[in-house]
């Protein structure tokens, strides 16, 4: 039996989002009815045209059950399915409306993601002391990314400063887009002087909580114009997850200088989209850098570069929004946030708007295929989504 994957079979005709922010004058409901409305209206359809939903939420407090999408739109008697898969949880639920209508089952199909987190008054991300291990400690993510920045600095000989320019790269791009959380651009001195939050990863090193609602509408390629006029449609030419162990810190031989979830689901994405060097056919990336050094190692799991070499490239403008590579040209989740289960659909619409040549922020120059990287829980699950241009 010959595997056939959804590459070119899939077409994304809508996209939409929200605000990403300190929004404690919305609701959950709020979120979802804004970037749905905006998917559908640039679909050019009704909410009745859709025939299945797949909404992505991390957390209890937000909705449990596709109820919550159901409910927010107004929309019954059709299959709406919750997706929680940690940071993955947006993506993750594309990928299931990808499958349903690569399938034959849907024919026009929607995926969004959203989180509130800003409500919960709590330091860093909810429910750390009430989910995981009975007996074994969790570490809080900014613990669980310091080991990886440590492990890199004892590895390759990498410095604070290298992880500072990253959040300066990232600064710079969102201080021009109007959906960011942050707009404001920062210095490298300002970065190194904030105050730490788990050494070495300082303020200006982790993204911030933030509420954010995100949605697309998929359809067929061979459908698609006829909701498209001008053909100005994207279609996906890949979609991988790959998951390892949620206790990584307990497996002796884990390196911390790669994310093993990440380089995986490398390796099925770019197997099935046909990408042999990433580096040259890659035009733009959504990369996930919840933290800084998370982008460094990603840029590496992903084939960007050399193993070791992150620093040294992003220091001579490879990731730049105008570089041979742009990384996190919207801004990424340095100045956007994390709420978590709207991340994912955030960055296949960052990445659809870029490929349709009208981003909201900087416009990379004529991209042709576009990816978007997830990296959830500690280390634990990868989704890989890649976008290109019909043929």
């Amino acid at each position: 039996m010959v595997r056939q994957g959804i590459r070119d079979r899939v077409a994304i005709i809508g996209a939409g989002y929200t605000k990403f922010g300190e929004l404690y004058n919305k609701g959950v409901e709020d979120l979802l009815v804004e970037s749905v409305g905006d998917a559908l209206k640039d679909a050019g359809i009704q909410k009745t045209d859709i025939q299945a939903g797949w909404v992505g939420i991390q957390y209890w407090f937000n909705g449990l059950s596709g109820g919550t999408l159901a409910d927010a739109i107004k929309l019954y008697g059709i299959p709406m399915t919750h997706v929680e898969n940690y940071c993955a949880s947006g993506m993750d639920a594309f990928r299931n409306a990808c499958y349903s209508v690569a399938a034959g089952v849907n024919e026009i199909a929607l995926a969004c993601g959203v989180e509130k987190l800003t409500d919960q008054g709590s330091r860093g991300l909810p429910g750390f002391t009430e989910l995981g291990h009975p007996v074994l400690p969790l570490p809080s993510a900014p613990a669980m990314f310091s080991m990886a920045a440590t492990r890199c600095f004892h590895e390759y000989g990498w410095t604070k400063e290298d992880l500072a320019r990253v959040a300066v790269k990232n600064h710079a791009n969102g201080a021009a887009h109007p959906k960011a959380h942050f707009r404001k651009a920062v210095t490298l001195d300002e970065v190194m002087r904030a105050p730490m939050i788990s050494d070495p990863l300082g303020r200006y090193d982790c993204c911030a909580m933030s509420d954010g609602s995100a949605a697309l509408i998929i359809t067929t390629p061979e459908l698609a114009p006829s909701y498209v006029k001008n053909g100005n449609f994207v279609v996906v030419k890949a979609n991988a997850v790959a998951t390892y162990t949620n206790t990584p810190w307990y497996t002796p031989s884990f390196p911390y200088t790669n994310f093993w979830s990440t380089t995986k689901a490398a390796e099925l994405a770019y197997k099935e989209a046909g990408v042999k060097d990433p580096r040259k056919e890659i035009s733009l990336a959504e990369v996930h850098d919840c933290f800084t050094i998370t982008e460094l190692v990603n840029c590496e799991d992903l084939g960007f570069c050399d193993r070791g070499k992150a620093p040294e490239e992003l220091k001579k403008g490879t990731f730049n929004w105008d570089g041979a590579i742009p990384v996190n040209a919207s801004g990424g989740l340095k100045c956007f946030g994390h709420p978590i289960g709207a991340t994912g659909c955030r960055m296949l619409v960052e990445l659809t708007k870029q490929l349709q040549g009208k981003a909201d922020g900087k416009q990379v120059k004529d991209p042709k295929l576009g990816l978007a990287h997830n990296l959830g829980g500690a280390f634990t699950v990868a989704a890989i989504t890649i976008l290109g241009k019909p043929k």
